[in-house]
């Protein structure tokens, strides 16, 4: 399968750590003095410069922190041994307690370093990737998302709200950074699956940037998480009196777009290298706003064309599991359940897919696509039908209007069922048992709706009641099944952030000017592999594309002339790790 252990990231992280070689193509790839115009208290009170009990001497007289700190010095080794110690009595002392009050619990340890001590926590997270990304990003998230508003204790990243209309310009000059890299930015109108969390959405943002920082490299002083709060129509948070938001409905229409335009004038003129990724918007606006600003700005939607490019990653694993050869892709039956911004977008890239390795015509390639939403199956004979949907609704004539998932699986006999769906639980026993007649030897179930318990199916029923000879993909993450046969069933987790982060730093030190659906491909189909060479694919293929300019001292045309090899250097010598540098005050 293409789909990777979490795990891999942290290789990715000490590969960067470990490459010296001669040429260096940013100042970032060499822990060097770093200038600090504070003094005292106001350094130990900012994560980025704290280095906790870690100062030497010299530093506590050179930066006034003599007396402010415990007499020993204690190493960042030692620093860090000491909080994973912290962290596994924590585990222990939970043991037996629901798993959300331990997740929760996870997540305050974790913030509250990452509140105090940035480069701690960061080195922290990624050579503990595998246990630590679950609880900084899905499913936890989506736990920390549902009770912000009370779990807040100081600002993250920025907010830009209806109210700020007319401002926004002036306003993005507030964020301290000279310069920033990448910027995630919600409305916090379809989180995960949990639907309209408002701006209690601005921990998907924070998430996702932790992520680029650890598997990545992206700098952490060159990331913004943004929040656009244009009100909620969820009533619970409305009536909630420690909700942090708006208290008005949604805007809407042109009311709506006013204020994202008004905001991605001011960040790219402010930041006119940067990339912009979308999270988590409503379908209509995840592809308004797609359409709207893709050719004008360097940007791209996380849920439209990220989950599609992991999603088409795994759909061409399927066909290498099934012993297959990859060309047999595009006689491939696939069921897609959900028509949302992700089911969409899946369903659109697979078929750009299946029409180019087949050399026909986009609407001859959905020949072999189902699409099914909350109605059922999706036909011509529905009125009223969205557009976007339009070219994948089947004709009446092959399967009725609004069949449900189990008529359409066991009329079909498709070699897989893909749900985004955000409808926990709806592949039930009776949906799994009909993939047992799927016209292949080794059906492909993905559940790739986020949190947990939004998951389509879990992985023990998928293996029970599809049978033990099956792929099995998930948004979150799942523990192997132990087979009755004695083998192991084999969870491939299908999560975004085995792409996106390959994605933002291809596109940034390519110095690509907007996100092409060529540079898209290129990380789908390099998913394998660690994010260097995800990054790396999107790079060369956005020299195909004819659009970079360059990074940092590096030209367009030395960008052109790289081996494969060496693009990857490149891209593994940009990425920062995290590790105390020596501090000098300059007033």
């Amino acid at each position: 399968m293409m789909w990777r252990n979490i795990a891999g990231f942290s290789k990715a992280a000490a590969a960067a750590a470990r490459t010296h070689g001669s040429r260096r193509y940013l100042s970032s790839a060499i822990p060097g003095p770093c200038i600090v115009h504070k003094r005292g208290a106001d350094i130990l009170h900012d994560p980025w410069f704290n280095k906790d009990t870690g100062f030497p001497l010299t530093e506590r007289d050179r930066l006034g922190l003599r007396g402010l700190l415990p007499p020993r010095v204690i190493s960042f080794e030692q620093q860090y041994a000491r909080f994973i110690e912290s962290f596994r009595s924590l585990e222990r002392n939970t043991q037996g307690q629901p798993d959300n009050v331990v997740s929760l619990a996870k997540w305050r340890i974790l913030n509250r370093l990452h509140d105090r001590n940035e480069t701690l926590y960061y080195r922290v997270l990624i050579d503990n990737i595998k246990d630590f990304a679950p609880i900084i990003y899905t499913p936890t998230v989506g736990l920390v998302c549902q009770n912000y508003s009370g779990l807040y204790r100081r600002p993250r990243g920025m907010y830009f709200s209806a109210k700020d209309k007319g401002e926004m310009m002036s306003m993005i000059y507030n964020w301290p950074a000279h310069q920033v890299d990448m910027i995630v930015i919600t409305d916090g109108s379809r989180i995960l699956g949990l639907g309209d969390l408002g701006v209690q959405g601005i921990g998907i943002p924070i998430g996702k940037l932790d992520m680029y920082v650890a598997a990545a490299g992206i700098n952490p002083q060159r990331v913004l998480p943004i929040m656009l709060d244009v009100g909620t129509n969820n009533q619970k948070l409305l009536q909630n009196p420690l909700y942090l938001g708006l208290r008005q409905p949604r805007l809407e229409g042109e009311e709506y777009l006013e204020i994202v335009d008004e905001f991605m004038e001011a960040a790219f003129t402010r930041w006119p290298k940067a990339v912009v990724q979308f999270e988590d918007f409503q379908a209509k606006w995840a592809f308004e706003t797609l359409d709207r600003y893709r050719k004008k700005f360097c940007m791209f939607n996380d849920d439209v064309q990220g989950t599609a490019g992991v999603a088409l990653a795994g759909l061409l694993g399927t066909v290498r599991a099934q012993g297959r050869p990859l060309s047999d892709f595009v006689n491939q039956k696939i069921v897609v359940v959900g028509a949302g911004s992700a089911g969409l977008g899946v369903t659109k890239t697979a078929v750009q897919a299946v029409a180019r390795m087949a050399g026909i015509s986009f609407a001859e390639a959905t020949k072999n696509f189902y699409l099914i939403d909350k109605d059922g199956l999706v036909t011509t004979e529905r009125s009223k039908l969205d557009p976007a949907v339009v070219p994948f609704a089947k004709n009446p004539a092959e399967i009725r209007e609004g069949a449900s998932i189990v008529e359409v699986v066991k009329t079909v006999r498709p070699h897989v069922l893909l749900g985004l769906s955000g409808v926990g639980g709806i592949f039930n026993e009776e949906v799994l048992k009909a993939m047992r007649e799927s016209d292949s030897c080794k059906p492909a179930i993905f559940a790739m709706s986020n949190p947990t318990l939004n998951a389509e199916c879990t992985a023990a029923d998928a293996f029970k009641h599809a049978g033990e000879n099956i792929v099995f993909g998930s948004g979150s993450p799942f523990e192997n099944v132990q087979l009755e046969n004695g083998s192991v069933g084999h969870v491939n987790q299908a999560n975004n952030m085995y792409l996106f982060p390959g994605i933002g730093l291809g596109t940034l030190l390519s110095g690509a000017r907007i996100v092409t659906d060529g540079m898209l491909l290129a990380a789908a189909e390099c998913i394998r592999h660690i994010t260097a060479e995800v990054g790396a694919a999107v790079l060369r293929a956005a020299v195909t594309d004819d659009i970079v300019e360059g990074h940092g001292d590096v030209g367009p045309r030395d960008l052109s002339h790289m081996s494969k090899e060496e693009t990857v250097d490149y891209i593994t010598r940009n990425m920062w790790f995290p590790i105390y540098s020596p501090l000098v005050h300059e007033k």
